[in-house]
């Protein structure tokens, strides 16, 4: 296959992936604000994990589903991910969730107009804001920007962390390929029900400017990129700086001391206590 065309099968896949984690991800809390679902925020941290997990089922394969700007950079920086594609694979995501967003709001549109009308919300007011929540995030009221950048940061942190360790072949308890993407639903969704209160766990540029690009697009405008002094930065850069100490971390402070010997001699110990178990059923 001819580098352009692999590339291009990369994209797509990228495309995709992010496309799935808006899909259901906002379609959740679409069907909580506008339906008044029964979710908890535990039901909504497990419904963003699965939506990681069944875009990592059906894209890794082709790109490694980074489906997230944050990962897409430690990769480039810590595992040799070429960094021509950095750019080419973020405008993707992106696209993907700003798409994705465009489905969700098509799905529920005359959800959308219900809510405005029996709530008498005037589109791209401040009172609309809860409405663009469907699609991105924003801040508990008593955070300050600084405070959620601090939150963004540290999830994504130990997002990434979590993420080296899985793919790290010298980790002989990392899960296998096909649990690898339940495995990272798993942190996912961990995370979001641990601190999504907080900033509404975004950790992905791409995830959150994207639709907050689209719901600016059809009616929010201003509004959709306000907050807290104008915090539509901090889910932009704050899981980027996150994810350049979750990799350092894990290098520096697991990696170093894993081996190829100590994996190797670990997976020998585990062979061989299946077999003496086995022998003892006969």
């Amino acid at each position: 296959m001819s580098p352009i065309k692999e590339l291009k099968g990369e994209l797509i896949a990228e495309f995709i992936g992010s496309f799935i984690l808006i899909f259901f991800g906002a379609g959740c809390v679409a069907a909580l604000v506008l339906n008044e679902a029964q979710y908890t925020i535990w039901d909504i941290a497990v419904i963003w994990g699965l939506a990681v997990s069944l875009a990592l089922y059906l894209t890794a394969a082709i790109s490694g589903a980074h489906i997230n700007p944050a990962v897409t950079l430690s990769l480039a920086v810590y595992r040799g991910f070429s960094w021509a594609k950095v750019l080419p694979y973020i405008i993707a995501q992106t696209t993907g969730a700003f798409t994705g967003a465009a489905f969700v709001y098509g799905l529920y549109y005359k959800g959308f107009i219900h809510y405005e009308a029996t709530k008498e919300v005037i589109r791209g007011s401040a009172e609309s804001q809860p409405l663009a929540s469907i699609f991105s995030t924003y801040p508990a009221p008593y955070l300050t920007y600084f405070q959620a950048a601090l939150v963004e940061t540290a999830i994504t942190a130990f997002l990434v962390a979590a993420l080296f360790a899985f793919i790290d072949e010298r980790n002989s308890f990392a899960p296998t390929k096909a649990l690898f993407p339940l495995a990272v639903g798993m942190v996912v969704a961990a995370l979001g029900g641990s601190f999504g209160t907080l900033t509404g766990f975004a950790m992905n540029p791409a995830r959150d400017f994207g639709p907050k690009l689209f719901s600016a697009l059809v009616g929010w405008g201003p509004v959709a990129f306000s907050g807290i002094k104008g915090y539509f930065w901090v889910p932009l850069i704050a899981p980027m700086i996150g994810a350049m100490i979750g990799g350092g971390l894990y290098d520096s402070l697991i990696g170093k001391y894993l081996s190829v010997e100590h994996s190797s001699s670990k997976e020998t110990e585990n062979i061989q206590e299946e077999i003496a178990a086995s022998s003892e059923t006969y």
